[in-house]
């Protein structure tokens, strides 16, 4: 499955702005049905079925994965938000004054919230496939930040990601938490980071969570946490098949999965079929044996001389690289070459 990055200084197909708050923008580029619909068909036609994991990301799934990060079992939020609080000075210094500071992925605003104001960014640009989601958080952080200009994008930034033409060309950061870079094949994150590249500029900045190889048994109880969350997250991708596209999943006849591939250095993310069923979607019919899996999501994890030499490749330097104290989870800052 392709997860292609397209950068373009352009104007917003498919726009809507409005003024939510005096120091708000908010650009609606939500992604269709018909798209929706698209990606959902042509992920069942491959083997094994796949759903696109940005489809995790509506209001409902946007709050679970939240839930997610605050578990015990999931370290790489906690490793990473300790990596920006106890190095929060020496990644400012790091970073160009009154740049333009765009968070693909920025629907929570959590992270950003650490540094933001000794930044002083002179625009804020978080960009989300989730619409309600990212409008009801920016307008906390508006109230919170009233000095922040704010671009708020809903767009799907693993497809194609557009920037409104009307942001001036100052210094640009990408700011990429979460390590949602495992989300792409390797071959994959090079175009994506070129593109950044590209959309950054001569100078431009890429801060950017990685999470790192480590034991086998602390990555899967990170995705198959004790809790239940992330089986709900993963079943809500069913549900929201349901609401949306007409669909008629049983959700009592799937189970969540997660297995580390050690060989490929990826967690992945399957729904497994408890029974022999057949599934409708419109006018598509699915049969699924007993055991079948539809894979909903890969998540590579990284050494940090891996994870240098791809961004390498795609035209960065490496600047500077922090590692939390048990050495979980890396956080690298890159200057275009």
């Amino acid at each position: 499955m392709m997860y292609l990055l397209v950068f373009e200084l352009v104007q917003l197909i498919r726009l809507e702005s409005f003024m939510s708050n005096e120091n708000v923008i908010f650009h609606d580029n939500h992604p269709s049905l018909d798209d929706m619909y698209q990606d959902v068909v042509d992920g069942f036609g491959e083997n094994p079925r796949t759903i696109p994991p940005k489809y995790f990301y509506d209001e409902k799934g946007s709050k679970l994965f939240d839930l997610i990060t605050e578990s015990n079992d999931y370290y790489p939020t906690r490793a990473e938000v300790s990596i920006f609080r106890k190095y929060k000075q020496e990644i400012v210094e790091g970073l160009p004054n009154s740049c333009v500071l765009i968070e693909p992925g920025g629907g929570s605003h959590a992270k950003v919230l650490i540094f933001i104001s000794e930044l002083q960014p002179s625009i804020y640009v978080p960009i989300d496939i989730s619409k309600h989601y990212l409008k009801s958080s920016t307008k906390q952080l508006a109230e919170k930040l009233p000095w922040l200009q704010i671009h708020a994008v809903c767009d799907d930034f693993t497809k194609q990601l557009q920037v409104p033409t009307n942001i001036p060309g100052l210094s640009r950061v990408v700011f990429f938490p979460g390590s949602s870079i495992g989300n792409f094949h390797p071959n994959e994150v090079i175009q994506y980071l070129k593109n950044i590249s590209k959309l950054v500029g001569d100078n431009g900045h890429l801060l950017i969570g990685v999470d790192l190889k480590k034991n086998k048994s602390v990555l899967e109880k990170a995705y198959d946490d004790s809790e239940g969350i992330t089986a709900q997250f993963n079943l809500n991708l069913l549900a929201r098949i349901n609401d949306e596209l007409s669909a008629n999943f049983d959700l009592r006849c799937w189970q969540h999965h997660a297995i580390y591939d050690e060989n490929h250095g990826r967690i992945e993310m399957h729904l497994k079929s408890s029974c022999e069923q057949v599934v409708d979607i419109q006018d598509h019919q699915y049969y699924f044996a007993e055991g079948e899996i539809i894979h909903t999501e890969n998540s590579y994890k990284y050494s940090v001389n891996e994870f240098v030499d791809l961004a390498s490749q795609s035209g960065f330097i490496s600047k500077k690289v922090w590692l939390d104290d048990d050495e979980l989870f890396s956080v690298h800052l890159f200057q275009v070459r």
